[in-house]
């Protein structure tokens, strides 16, 4: 970005020295000579203050680049009343001559094809009333202007997005790369452990085996999320929800999603699957030994809803009433209380013996 200032920059320079060399070698012929020079110091000093001023960021306001505009338009009717009549009529150039296109383009950096059009339009219609008609060098100026203004907005709008998508790279990378030695320090060390546990206590009953089964369950649920890759928020700031699902599958969760994206704010989705792990863990803590669970994803067009159901040992239905009434609240803010707060609701329904279903949903609007 900051390379495309200086090459509005470097423009705004030459197109002056440009207008410098015209008012030269015109002034004798000018109804107004001294008005000529007067305008040629005024774009000679606007020139030096809208380059500094767009060396910074905070520099670059709407209403400079507004003001920018105006000066060019300014100029270019300023030859009205600097160039005779006759010349104008035969086509003389305007006093700042491309110098004029130097505001179309800074606009078109700033605001993209939009801001550059607007300009273009502004200039070329300044440049058709100092003229007094749509002559053939009239029009060829308008569309050069409005190349230069839609056609290199557009072309900025291009490289902001490949310039983010290069940096969503970068940063994806150095997350895989984070990921990666995680993963390593993690699998010489906890998954070792947990391995170990899992084989030392293997066919044992009792705490140990019951110890031994719960380490082989977090082994392989450590190994999936290790090994996923991160993911990245686009654009507009919308994640893929499959991707933060679908890595908690293992030997006893199954987890069914659509084909297609089910795309969410980064936000919400991240709460929506943290509200998924928490029913996860409750299934492992509460479902019993040889509790299984499954995790269906669905994409309503104007809701997203995730179902965890499982075939535990359940629980009655004034369980939970009965947990907040003692001020246990597990569920109430891990589960209900996450979705609350990203605009869901959580439906849980359970029956002793049968199992439980946690029904998750999240409108789009």
């Amino acid at each position: 970005m900051e390379q495309l200032w200086r090459a509005v920059a470097v423009f705004r320079v030459a197109a002056l020295a440009y207008a410098a060399v015209l008012v030269v070698a015109n002034h004798d012929r000018y109804a107004r000579p001294a008005l000529g020079w007067l305008t040629l110091g005024l774009m000679a000093a606007w020139t030096v203050a809208v380059i500094a001023l767009c060396q910074t960021t905070s520099g670059r306001s709407r209403w400079l680049f507004a003001l920018d505009v105006a000066i060019a338009a300014g100029a270019v009717l300023a030859t009205l009343a600097v160039e005779t009549s006759g010349r104008i009529d035969h086509g003389a150039p305007t006093l700042p001559a491309a110098w004029a296109a130097g505001a179309v383009l800074a606009s078109a950096v700033a605001g993209g094809w939009r801001g550059g059009g607007v300009a273009a339009v502004v200039v070329a219609a300044a440049d058709i009333v100092e003229r007094g008609q749509l002559t053939e060098q009239t029009f060829n100026g308008v569309v050069l202007l409005l190349f230069a203004g839609l056609v290199g907005g557009y072309l900025v709008d291009l490289a902001l997005r490949a310039e983010r998508a290069v940096a969503a790279a970068s940063r994806r990378e150095a997350a895989v790369a984070e990921r990666e030695r995680l993963a390593r320090q993690i699998h010489d060390s906890v998954l070792q452990v947990l391995a170990l546990v899992s084989r030392r206590g293997a066919g044992a009953g009792g705490e140990l085996g019951e110890l031994a089964q719960l380490a082989g369950e977090q082994e392989v649920a450590l190994r999936a999320l290790v090994a996923a890759p991160p993911a990245e928020p686009d654009d507009q700031g919308e994640i893929d929800l499959r991707s933060l699902l679908e890595p908690l599958s293992g030997d006893r969760v199954v987890v069914s999603s659509p084909a297609q994206e089910v795309r969410l704010p980064a936000d919400v989705a991240a709460e929506l699957a943290a509200a998924v792990r928490e029913a996860l863990g409750n299934v492992t803590h509460h479902g019993g030994h040889d509790a299984r669970a499954w995790v269906l994803l669905e994409d309503e067009t104007d809701s997203v809803v995730v179902t965890v159901r499982d075939d535990g040992v359940g629980f009655a239905g004034d369980r939970l009433a009965q947990a907040r009434r003692d001020g246990r609240l597990g569920v109430a803010q891990s589960i209900i209380g996450r979705m609350t707060d990203i605009g869901g609701t959580a439906t849980i329904e359970s029956t002793p013996g049968e199992g439980t279903e946690v029904e998750l949903r999240v409108r789009r609007d």
